[in-house]
């Protein structure tokens, strides 16, 4: 999956920063931090069963 795809769930990326590291993206944290720092971070909750991020590029199949 491209970055590009993973990006377009920011919506998803947004929340789960909030509950699952205690960020606000919003708050202007992304202009403090390297790219590292935000990809880590993505790369956690894409492989995290259960966050947001996960379900939308990983749907369950039945």
């Amino acid at each position: 999956m491209s970055w590009r795809e993973v990006l377009s769930c920011w919506t998803e990326i947004e929340l789960d920063m909030h509950s699952v590291f205690g960020i606000d993206v919003n708050s202007g944290v992304l202009h403090e931090r390297p790219w590292r720092w935000l990809e880590v971070r993505i790369r956690d909750l894409a492989s995290t069963p259960g966050t947001r991020l996960h379900r939308a590029i990983l749907p369950p199949t039945t």
